[in-house]
């Protein structure tokens, strides 16, 4: 039992289930016991390790395609390069190191502006961006960034957001809820609230009772106020997760604690809750705001067609055989395809405007 769990079941107990939604909420976010207020996440020491923290050629790559994107845009100035959760600072460490090195002009102009919310983690990023400090702001709302022409990215931030949760019964999709059991532990239950059919995908008339269909609409408007800034002020956005890229059905919610799965309800504000994104839906909202879909990849593709191959092999050169092995692992572990490695489960969304060709996405229309 979780000091969280104990304040979720009073909870419960004076008014009744609550949402996925709301459990989502309270177990990262709880200002007494949530998940990314009292814990260190991120590394071999924590739950789990993202991309950045793998190996600096993640950030590398995504700092080429900054300067890349800059460049598309007519080379502007000045730039807001923006990362709304930062996690520890190391991807934003990486992109400025090369964007220093391959576009001084860019560097000399921007200004780093770091979404975060977890004071904690703001300490964290300090130190790790401490070389840069005269051009870092942080900010606890994307709100709060001032406008300008903008370069953002968001790696790991849609899976965090809450999701609502549908379960088809015989009577239609009805609302997931979190509840009490007969022992008076955490159970899912189902709600009375249903869904509006035009929301759910084809077929959803065919799927056996206890299918799950999950829409978030908290993703959707962290979504259409990215786009809204850029469509305002121009730039680009590029969008990591894991996640399919075609709305379907199907229970994704899951936690994490010290780097294995467990139930989502076993350990609340102890465990990293976090579900799949639906890029789909993400580019939904984009072509609703009338900007372009340069393209969605799985991350594999995507950084290998911005030259890892070629990078990983520079960063070896010279470096004893032990160093080389490593590199290569690391690299083979961001962008290696098949199921359940990196490469193919994360997928890139990159949104723009005005319009420019983004490479290595092919031209797409609105």
């Amino acid at each position: 039992m979780t000091p969280l769990a104990d304040k979720i079941k009073s909870l419960i107990r004076i008014n009744g289930p609550i949402s996925v939604t709301d459990y989502f909420a309270l177990c990262l976010a709880d200002p007494e016991y949530g998940y990314y207020r009292t814990r260190e996440p991120f590394g071999t020491a924590g739950d789990f390790v993202t991309a950045p923290e793998v190996s600096q050629l993640f950030g590398e790559m995504l700092g080429i395609f900054m300067v890349h994107a800059w460049q598309q845009h007519g080379s502007p100035s000045p730039v807001s390069l923006v990362e709304i959760g930062p996690g520890r600072g190391t991807m934003m460490l990486d992109m400025l190191r090369v964007i220093r090195k391959l576009a001084p002009p860019l560097f000399d102009g921007l200004s780093v502006h770091l979404v975060e919310t977890s004071e904690r983690l703001r300490g964290v990023q300090r130190v790790t961006l401490e070389a840069f400090s005269s051009k870092v702001s942080w900010h606890a709302a994307f709100e709060e960034v001032p406008d300008g022409f903008t370069l953002l990215a968001a790696n790991e931030l849609f899976d965090a957001i809450p999701i609502r949760q549908f379960v088809k019964t015989p009577t239609g999709f009805r609302e997931r809820m979190v509840g009490l059991d007969a022992e008076d532990r955490l159970a899912f239950g189902i709600g009375i609230a249903s869904i509006d059919t035009a929301l759910l995908p084809l077929g959803s008339a065919q799927t056996a009772d206890g299918t799950v269909f999950e829409v978030a609409p908290a993703r959707q408007a962290v979504m259409n106020t990215l786009c809204e800034r850029l469509k305002r002020n121009g730039g680009s956005a590029v969008i990591i997760d894991y996640g399919h890229m075609v709305t379907g059905f199907g229970d994704t919610l899951q936690a994490v604690l010290r780097h294995e799965y467990d139930p989502p309800l076993a350990h609340p504000g102890e465990a990293d809750l976090t579900s799949h994104v639906d890029f789909e839906d993400l580019a939904r909202i984009a072509r609703a705001c009338t900007i372009q879909i340069n393209g969605c990849l799985h991350q594999g593709d995507f950084l290998y067609g911005l030259g890892l191959a070629d990078r990983a092999r520079a960063l070896a050169n010279g470096k004893s055989e032990s160093e080389q092995r490593a590199i290569a692992v690391s690299a083979n572990r961001l962008a290696a395809a098949g199921e359940g490695n990196m490469g193919e489960l994360f997928k890139v969304l990159v949104v723009s405007s005005p319009s420019v060709t983004l490479a290595p996405f092919r031209p797409v229309s609105t």
